[in-house]
């Protein structure tokens, strides 16, 4: 980076300091306007920055003005930020009215350098760094964009906190370039348009992260998954259908019980060992393996590749729910690969070619990037094996990864616990990102299943497991090609496909005609009946956003024709009923994005 750029947002620890003295800059802001407010903790993110507050009061959006125009002064003010360092005791003494500063505090190494940075009458605990004074950033360039509640320290048996987002740009134009981008990606925002549009929604009295799919969405789920499936038999997968829960037995041979049990959702007493404890299940590996174990395997029974459409149940946090991108039951296109150790590199390329098919087809490739994810030697309790195990499985990884010349990054104690693995990462309209597709190494779990196969030598011998996706989550998927589309489908995995608009009623029966006949080839055909003007039909039909709308008058019906309009190439022109279904074929078969 040249070093005019430095102190620049291309620079990432500049923006991330910048944004970092701004969160203290609005946390001064507050406790001037509401003197009695508790600080919590204030860090820069990925997209701006946020603090948490303890407060009577519940901030409004006319609160968020007040705030936005106060920060404003402490910006004019010029105020200079001094760091500077304190024993524990001092430490404690100074902060002994911000009780979640003291949490901090005590929770430090006996060893830790405790700092704090000063700007005028206001004081922090922070690690730093920071700019050099509250006039380096531009007032009319920050903007706090919502309030909302979050857990102390993301534990939902502690308080509720009240956080604050926010960002902050070193010039205006910037800020309204980036409230002009993030308007857009509210209108593309799955959770509003995906119920807008009437693919899901959610009920209270069912409960968070548990969303009903409504007719459209399940038709499109339902398309995929027969999509993936049939792509997968093609590919050599064995199709297996395994319970939805098991006896804690089962994950404690795996070591789910150890390392994922707060992820589960446990039915019974586990600590009651007087009767049987289940769970349901957060993944299906250990499930497939009992497949493998059905029978005595030879080598050449290997590779055996398990593909299952599963349904998942993982307790995640109540924070961190999101409307189909994060939530506590979903299906996952999953799978595990039985393999010998000479097969990995040629059976990983397979499952990277498929999830790459996968991505190309559904049009998100361009938004993907990839990271290699690794254990962390200093966190070792997280992980089954031994380090010798580790370094062998991911130095064999990193060999098959460069040699696909995948352009990754490391992602340092982002493994599972059983081996490393390619992440497939896509970020949403709000820039947040998630993992898309997997495909882990796993050297471990065979051998606590007892998984041998009979070598060419008539010896046991432990097989290498993949762990993959070819699509991810199926909700997640639905969820961002909706924000991708802004909810416009591509013709072959729309709910509805076409939708007939008959201009009289005397269209009706040709209409319904038309539709039978596509119905019956496969298609997703509607028609609307309504004693409505073709054009508010029209209009409708493109607000729901159907890719073909066919419009059916008195001279279509003589001529025996059609007059279609495409979403993407406008009106087509009258043509056969037989060019019509030519072209929806070409269309749907094909996948194209249209």
């Amino acid at each position: 980076m040249s070093e005019e750029n430095i102190y620049t947002f291309e620079n990432a620890e500049y923006r991330k300091t910048y944004w970092h003295t701004c969160s203290h800059v609005m946390a001064q802001a507050v406790k001037r306007l509401w003197p009695d407010t508790k600080l919590a903790i204030g860090p820069a993110i990925e997209n701006g920055f946020y603090y948490d507050f303890d407060s009577e009061k519940n901030f409004t959006a006319e609160d968020l003005e007040a705030i936005e125009a106060e920060m404003r002064k402490i910006c004019k003010e010029k105020l200079k930020l001094e760091r500077f360092e304190l024993p524990r005791a001092e430490a404690l003494e100074l902060m002994k009215d911000e009780p979640y500063k003291v949490e901090l505090i005590n929770d430090l190494p006996e060893d830790a350098v405790i700092s704090f940075y000063k700007q005028g009458d206001f004081t922090d605990l922070c690690a730093g760094p920071h700019l050099d004074s509250t006039g380096r950033i531009k007032g009319n360039a920050i903007k706090l964009t919502s309030a909302t509640g979050a857990y102390w320290r993301g534990d939902s048996n502690r308080k509720m906190l009240q956080r604050i987002y926010a960002v902050a740009f070193p010039k205006k134009e910037e800020l309204d370039a980036y409230l002009a981008e993030r308007e857009e990606a509210m209108k593309r925002d799955h959770n509003k348009l995906g119920r807008e549009l009437e693919y899901f929604t959610t009920v209270d009295c069912i409960g968070q992260g548990l969303p009903i799919l409504l007719p459209k969405g399940a038709r499109t789920i339902q398309t995929l998954q027969r999509w993936i499936e049939d792509e997968e038999q093609k590919r050599g997968y064995l199709l297996t259908k395994t319970p939805l829960m098991a006896k804690s037995d089962l994950y404690k041979i795996s070591g789910h019980w150890d390392h994922y049990r707060d992820g589960m959702f446990i039915l019974g007493d586990p600590d009651d060992e007087s009767k049987e404890c289940f769970a349901l299940r957060p993944m299906t590996c250990p499930f497939q393996y009992q497949a493998y174990l059905n029978r005595q395997r030879s080598y050449r029974d290997l590779p055996m590749r398990f593909g299952e459409t599963s349904t998942l149940f993982r307790n995640e946090d109540s924070g961190e729910m999101h409307g189909l991108i994060r939530v506590r039951q979903f299906t996952i296109s999953e799978g595990h690969l039985v393999l010998r150790p000479d097969q990995l590199a040629e059976e990983f390329r397979g499952c990277f070619e498929l999830a790459n098919y996968c991505m190309e087809t559904l049009g998100l490739k361009e938004d993907c990037s990839f990271r290699f994810s690794q254990w962390d030697p200093n966190n070792t309790e997280k992980y089954e094996g031994t380090a010798e195990q580790w370094d062998h499985a991911q130095g064999i990884m990193k060999e098959i990864l460069d040699d696909l010349g995948i352009d990754y990054k490391v992602g340092i104690d982002e493994a599972a616990f059983y081996g490393p693995k390619l992440d497939i990462q896509i970020k949403n309209v709000f820039g947040k990102e998630d993992t898309l597709i997997t495909i882990q190494i796993d050297m471990l779990l065979a051998e606590k299943f007892g998984m041998y196969y009979i070598d060419e030598n008539g010896e046991k011998a432990l097989p290498y497991i993949i762990h993959r996706t070819s699509m991810g989550c199926y909700e997640r998927t639905l969820a961002l090609l909706i924000e991708k589309y802004a909810g416009a489908l591509p013709t072959w995995m729309a709910p509805e496909q076409v939708r007939f608009l008959p201009v009289t009623d005397r269209a009706f029966d040709y209409c319904a005609d038309m539709s039978r006949k596509l119905n019956l080839q496969g298609y997703r055909t509607e028609v609307d009946y309504r004693n409505e003007k073709v054009g508010k039909k029209l209009r409708e039909a493109r607000l729901d956003k159907v890719p073909f709308m066919v419009v059916v008058g008195d001279r279509d019906m003589e001529n025996g024709t059609v007059s279609p309009t495409n979403r993407v190439d406008g009106d087509l022109g009258a043509m056969s009923f037989e060019a019509f279904n030519a072209l929806l074929k070409d269309v749907v078969d094909n996948k194209l994005k249209k």
